[in-house]
């Protein structure tokens, strides 16, 4: 099982310069939207449903995902919220 400690330290690895701890509120829905930067996040609680090309995928607490820059997605987070560990990658001209 990864724990925080090691995430931050593979994110740090894999070039993923921002970091942040992020707490969302209770069934908050993000309609279809993109970054401009890669994602990798570690779920730390609750339950973040991600929905990109058709297909949604839940993550719970002790997964993680990642996402590249420029997907289109939307974000559903459950009935508790959630809070996940989050490092973003800004590509570099």
């Amino acid at each position: 099982e990864m724990d925080q400690l090691k995430f931050r330290a593979t994110l740090a690895e894999e070039g993923f310069d921002e970091v942040e701890l992020r707490t969302m509120t209770p069934n908050l829905c993000n309609g279809a939207h993109s970054h401009q930067f890669d994602v990798r996040a570690l779920m730390v609680e609750g339950e973040l449903t991600l929905g990109s090309e058709g297909r949604q995928q839940a993550y719970t607490a002790g997964e993680i995902f990642s996402m590249a820059a420029g997907c289109h997605h939307t974000e559903q987070f459950g009935p508790q919220g959630a809070t996940y560990l989050v490092g973003r990658r800004h590509t570099r001209a």
